[in-house]
């Protein structure tokens, strides 16, 4: 990384969160549409029909880089925010309760 450059969320990383939440929701989709499947506990495959498949990221590098500079902003704004409560209250440390406030 250039010492320019922002920090940023790994790729790698933000590709693993999203395929396993993309594999667990198929799964819920398949066992609200198999009730009584037991294939509900094995991993989704190929031979699944295209609306049960999870998606990937793998076909747009561009969107998963994108998805990790949201995510870089979007942490970086709330602990600036929870920073402020955070000294107005006469606090140097943000705690939990100053990351609740701002959430809405």
């Amino acid at each position: 990384m250039d010492n320019n450059e922002a920090p940023t969320f790994e790729q790698d990383l933000i590709r693993a969160i999203f395929k396993h939440l993309w594999i667990k929701k198929a799964q819920e989709r398949e066992r609200n549409e198999f009730p009584n499947s037991e294939a509900v506990d094995s991993e989704v495959g190929a031979g699944t029909s295209k609306k049960n498949r999870p998606t990937s990221a793998n076909a747009n590098a561009n969107a998963l880089k994108q998805s990790c500079e949201l995510l870089r902003v979007f942490v970086t704004e709330a602990v600036q925010r929870a920073g402020t409560i955070a000294e107005a209250e006469g606090s140097t440390k943000i705690e939990p309760t100053h990351l609740e406030r701002i959430l809405p």
